[in-house]
């Protein structure tokens, strides 16, 4: 293996925004920073992923499953969008190799995980993949949440997959600081999500142990369940953060739409121009 294969990846959770929006026009105007931020993260990264993993918000089992096909379809998780979006095609390759060595550490490290063969691509997945990656040239592989919802058992889940990053692999955490359906566009909102967020950005800039700690006690924290009712767009943070071992974190960009903030953060090194 050359040295530049043995390069350590940075890990990212990312704010993915709301459904299919860069295919609807009207939206992709809202996210224009988040846009432009995603089609320029690639630039920050040592070299260019092996595979993407993306632990994803809209996926959660039982017990973890992750998705196994060679050439995965596609999820359209939501409604009420226009027609054209239940059409999006990613074409972007899976890796049954790489599923099979999240299997193994997975379970090396006690957790029951198995193969999905006909998981695709949900949003949480294809839209921001798709934007740093819009050739489609990178295989990608999905990892379910468990629906336990338990933060310290994500963390766990992410610190077993550290040796991913020595291997090439970009691990994404797909979700959103504030996923509140209900309170989307409400005039409160927005002070909630800040307040919210405000914990997280400084919850991720602590060493590991502190971070981490803060991050199983997020219900703790001012507005938690106003911010998250359910926590599976959070959820995607706490495998990054295992995932990130002693490697701090840093806000890498912070979008505002439909009344509330969205940020986004980077754990690790990253090439900065």
């Amino acid at each position: 293996m050359d040295s530049s294969a043995r390069t350590t990846m940075p890990v990212y959770f990312l704010s993915h925004g709301g459904g299919p929006w860069p295919f609807v026009d009207g939206m992709r105007e809202q996210f224009a920073l988040t846009e432009r931020a995603l089609r320029e993260l690639p630039q920050r990264l040592p070299r260019k992923p092996s595979a993407i993993l993306v632990i994803t918000g809209h996926w959660e089992e039982d017990e973890l499953a992750v998705s196994a096909a060679e050439r995965p379809g596609m999820e359209y998780d939501y409604t009420g969008f226009p027609a054209h979006t239940y059409h999006i095609t990613y074409p972007a390759p899976g890796s049954p190799a790489l599923a099979a060595r999240v299997q193994a550490l997975l379970a090396q490290a006690g957790f029951p995980v198995r193969a999905d063969s006909k998981r695709g691509f949900d949003h949480g997945t294809f839209v921001p993949v798709g934007l740093m990656y819009p050739d489609a040239d990178v295989p990608v592989v999905m990892l379910s949440l468990q629906s336990s919802y338990d933060p310290r058992e994500h963390i766990r889940i992410g610190q077993a997959l550290q040796p991913l990053r020595e291997e090439g692999v970009l691990i994404i955490g797909s979700g959103l600081t504030y996923h509140n359906m209900r309170g989307f566009g409400r005039d409160d909102s927005g002070a909630v999500a800040d307040a919210f967020e405000r914990f997280l950005s400084h919850a991720i800039e602590q060493e590991a142990g502190t971070r981490n700690r803060l991050l199983e006690q997020w219900e703790q924290a001012p507005h938690a369940r106003a911010a998250h009712p359910r926590e599976d767009h959070l959820l995607p943070l706490m495998v990054v953060a295992g995932a990130a071992g002693s490697d701090p974190g840093r806000t890498v960009f912070r979008d505002h739409a439909m009344k509330v903030p969205m940020a986004s953060y980077e754990f690790g090194h990253a090439q900065v121009a």
